[in-house]
């Protein structure tokens, strides 16, 4: 037996010892660099994925303001004529009756004046609420100053307010607004316009608002009841 070792076959053993040394590293190298794309696919697909969505909520947004200036100006379209005589105000789609306009002080009969501009704003109000299949909501409001005990007719201010907003709900029915679409709401003191502390900020706190809004959708009969 030859005490010498062939250089060649020695330099060969010792490549194929390195190249499966090797191996192993460039094959986790790779799972790693996979692993990573990966990772960097899936953080993509996240972040494209919410910016779509919050493109979508500000078209849905953008869309929605844009109804609602539409609506407005239909309304002040609609309403020019007492708006320019200045009977009405309109803020924000909802219109406003001064109380002293409609009624006198602590009651809820219809001064002759009220009674008239009710029923000059029954034709505008109903084209407008047909062609938007829209109801009316009347509203009653009241300064904070408690209802004389001397008035029996009302136990309080929120029942002035509903008595009221009854009122000119049945007045508008009267000269021609279909019942369907009406309804009233009654606020007594709650959602003041102006300070109590005096009287001009009473009498702008007694007044009748009343506001164009979507009719409820109809929901499908539940088959279980």
């Amino acid at each position: 037996m030859s005490a010498f070792q062939d250089p060649l076959a020695s330099e060969g053993r010792h490549a194929e010892e390195a190249d499966e040394t090797t191996a192993p590293v460039w094959s986790v190298f790779g799972d790693l660099m996979a692993g990573l794309v990966g990772a960097f696919v899936l953080v993509f697909i996240g972040v494209l994925l919410t910016q779509i969505d919050l493109v979508n909520s500000l078209q849905t947004e953008i869309e929605r303001r844009q109804q609602e200036e539409a609506r407005r100006m239909a309304l002040e379209k609609a309403l020019a004529v007492p708006l320019a005589s200045g009977r009405i105000t309109l803020d924000n789609g909802r219109i406003g009756i001064s109380g002293s306009v409609l009624f006198d002080l602590n009651s809820a009969r219809l001064r002759p004046e009220g009674e008239q501009l009710l029923q000059a704003l029954v034709p505008p109000l109903r084209v407008y609420l047909e062609e938007r299949d829209d109801m009316l909501m009347v509203s009653g409001f009241t300064d904070d100053r408690p209802v004389s005990a001397a008035n029996t007719q009302f136990r309080d201010n929120l029942d002035l307010s509903a008595q009221r907003a009854l009122t000119v709900t049945r007045a508008l029915i009267d000269h021609g607004m279909p019942r369907s679409r009406l309804f009233s709401a009654a606020f007594g003191a709650e959602q003041p316009v102006a300070s109590n502390a005096d009287e001009k900020g009473r009498a702008l706190n007694r007044r009748v608002e009343m506001a164009p809004v979507p009719r409820a959708s109809q929901r499908p009969a539940d088959p279980s009841s």
